[in-house]
């Protein structure tokens, strides 16, 4: 057998369904997994195969997501600055993978809600620690409690990346600038800090 007869090893697959599952379901939240199965060019066995129901399709997505975002949080956070400069980087690097999850804003509001919730608790955690963290300094707003200030940032870097998806002059700057303000950072110094 030469290497390129070699059948993808169950690991391989797995990944390549998870991925194309996410843009499936980023352009159509309600995608069966027939669907899924067909974008990935696999029969719907194999995708059963891996995740037995749609259910768990969807919050395996969620838990890569939640891995993947938990650790650009340690990371950001590891850098002594202050509240609203570490949400700053935090958006910037969130953004390359911000499109690829947005989906998931749709589906927690879906049947599978209390499912992505709870896998997304330690990042809903872990960022209103630092909203927090920047109400109590100072360089963040009080007006609304830090786990719900923290969600609707988070969601707004979201909903501005879906955009983005349409209009090119929607850039990581305009996420970066929009959840600043949203956490009530002033204007002069949310531009500054996109600018940076």
């Amino acid at each position: 057998m030469c290497k390129h007869d070699r059948v993808p090893s169950p690991r391989t697959t797995r990944t390549r369904i998870l991925d194309v599952a996410l843009d499936v379901l980023g352009q159509d939240p309600d995608a069966s997994m027939a669907d899924v199965a067909t974008a990935a060019g696999v029969v719907r066995r194999t995708v059963y195969g891996h995740f037995p129901s749609r259910t768990d399709l969807v919050l395996a997505l969620a838990e890569q997501a939640a891995t993947e975002l938990q650790g650009i949080l340690a990371e950001v956070a590891a850098v002594d600055r202050a509240a609203d400069a570490t949400w700053a980087d935090f958006v910037a690097h969130i953004w390359p993978v911000a499109r690829r999850y947005r989906v998931l804003l749709a589906l927690r509001r879906s049947e599978h809600g209390a499912g992505i919730h709870a896998l997304l608790a330690p990042v809903d955690q872990a960022l209103a620690d630092l909203v927090r963290r920047g109400q109590d300094d100072g360089t963040l707003g009080r007006h609304l409690p830090a786990l719900v200030l923290g969600q609707l940032a988070y969601a707004t870097v979201f909903t501005v990346a879906e955009t983005a998806l349409t209009d090119d002059t929607v850039t990581v700057a305009s996420a970066t600038t929009t959840s600043l303000l949203v956490l009530g950072v002033p204007t002069a110094r949310a531009e500054e800090l996109a600018r940076a």
